[in-house]
Parts: C-alpha cells; sequence; structure tokens
C-alpha cells in the first residue's frame, strides 16, 4: 500500500491494503448521505454528511483524513474544504462504489445486507 505525501492528492481504491484499507493514523470520513450510509458503509468510518461539514468540523478525531462519498465528486470537494481549512484530507477516488467492486468490507445499519447507494 502506498499513500500519497501531499494532503490532497487523490488515493486509489488500489493505494489501499485490501486486509486493512484504512493505514495507521487514518480516520475514513464518509460524506454521504444519511441513507447512503444506511444502506452500507466501511466499518470504523466517521460519518458527517457533505453539508453538515463546516458546522461538525469539530467532532473530526485526530490523524490524517481519507474522505470518501459515492463516487468521489463530494469527498473531492470535502477533501480539499479540509486542506484549506488546515487538515490533512484525500479524496478516495472512485468513492464506495469502487469500495464495493474491490470486495473492501462494508456494513449496514438494522442488520441489512450492505450495498452502496
Amino acid at each position: 500500500m502506498t499513500l500519497p505525501d501531499v494532503p490532497g492528492t487523490p488515493v486509489t481504491i488500489a493505494d489501499l491494503d485490501a486486509q486493512h484499507p484504512v493505514p495507521e493514523g487514518f480516520v475514513l470520513l464518509d460524506v454521504r448521505e444519511q441513507d447512503e450510509w444506511d444502506a452500507g458503509h466501511a466499518p470504523g468510518a466517521v460519518h458527517i454528511p457533505m453539508g453538515q461539514l463546516p458546522a461538525r468540523v469539530d467532532e473530526l478525531p485526530e490523524g490524517e483524513l481519507l474522505v470518501v462519498c459515492r463516487s468521489g465528486g463530494r469527498s473531492a470537494r470535502s477533501a480539499a474544504w479540509l486542506n484549506h481549512s488546515g487538515y490533512d484530507a484525500y479524496n478516495v477516488e472512485g468513492g464506495m462504489k469502487q469500495w464495493q467492486a474491490a470486495g473492501l468490507p462494508l456494513t449496514a445499519e438494522g442488520g441489512r445486507t450492505p450495498t452502496v447507494l
């Protein structure tokens, strides 16, 4: 697994380790909406929808951020905002659709079979 050294540089699913997709010292931030999160998300991810991020940024735990959405658009905008705000954030290109396609772990709320909307 090789991640970029410069925050703001995109990360691809291929850059992540299939056994431990979120490296030590990193936080996976999911910026999708609540219904998307409920349907399926990465175990251990932090959920703050993109529209709520400015008001809830203080809820972020310490660490560099891997920012993910469904396909990469919202997460790219969120990562850019976070970097501008002083955080070290990386957009995960391809988002949760690519995450699921790569067979990386998913969980869902309410005991449902996880999927990515």
